[in-house]
């Protein structure tokens, strides 16, 4: 397999300027068979010299044993935070990358008889599963902006997006998702005093985003989950 094949998610792919033709099909690189190709290709390439033993040393010593040699590959931390980026009318939003259960397309939505929650929208089947789906935009008072905004790529397109946490699981509309994002915690920012009440309330922080080869930087809201989920059981009685 050539470098340009297997490289190619970071060119014209959802990492890249999103022009590949293959995504209308597959959504994003990681459901197409020639980014699974390259995937195996990786797993099975010979492991570095000296790679097992430094891991197991990196395994077998405690924190406060680690060793300064040791490769920047085997260093963890507790300081990067790893999100999923999304956004709901003209705001850019982040939640933990754990919470992400899945996204699918949009679905019909069944509501629910003697209900009338702006929140809670009804019943969604994911797979065979009735889930709640609930409107996250009501939720956090994210009005439509009166002029639409563009989205990242020609193939970006609303999605249902699945979030989970200690058994209990939601499912909202997003207008566009971008995917997988991380950055260092000491990047995020004190919540400005234009962003609504609501979500203030419900943000962490902010920090700043450039999606590849988009020369725009946007400022991401970085939502504190544990709250979003215990206010989202009550708010959808």
């Amino acid at each position: 397999m050539t470098t340009q094949v297997e490289s190619c998610w970071n060119v014209i792919g959802i990492e890249g300027d999103r022009t590949c033709a293959e995504l209308s099909t597959h959504t994003h690189c990681r459901n197409c068979p020639v980014y699974s190709a390259a995937g195996r290709c990786l797993l099975e390439r010979p492991t570095p010299e000296n790679y097992r033993r430094e891991w197991t040393h990196l395994i077998a010593e405690s924190p406060a044993q680690k060793k300064p040699h040791l490769p920047t590959y085997a260093v963890r931390t507790s300081e990067t935070l790893t999100v999923v980026i999304f956004r709901l009318h003209q705001e850019w939003l982040a939640l933990p990358a754990q919470v992400f259960k899945e996204t699918t397309p949009p679905s019909v939505i069944h509501t629910l008889p003697h209900r009338q929650n702006q929140v809670l929208r009804g019943l969604i089947n994911i797979r065979g599963e009735l889930l709640l789906c609930v409107s996250l935009s009501h939720f956090l008072n994210i009005e439509p902006s009166e002029s639409p905004l563009p989205g990242l790529s020609p193939v970006s397109h609303s999605r249902m997006a699945v979030i989970e946490k200690a058994g209990n699981a939601w499912v909202f509309p997003v207008d566009e998702i971008y995917g997988v994002h991380r950055f260092h915690r000491r990047e995020l920012r004190d919540v400005v005093r234009n962003v609504t009440q609501i979500t203030q309330t419900y943000t962490k922080g902010l920090f700043s985003w450039q999606p590849l080869n988009l020369p725009t930087v946007r400022t991401v809201s970085y939502l504190d989950d544990e709250l979003l989920f215990t206010n989202l059981a009550k708010k959808a009685q």
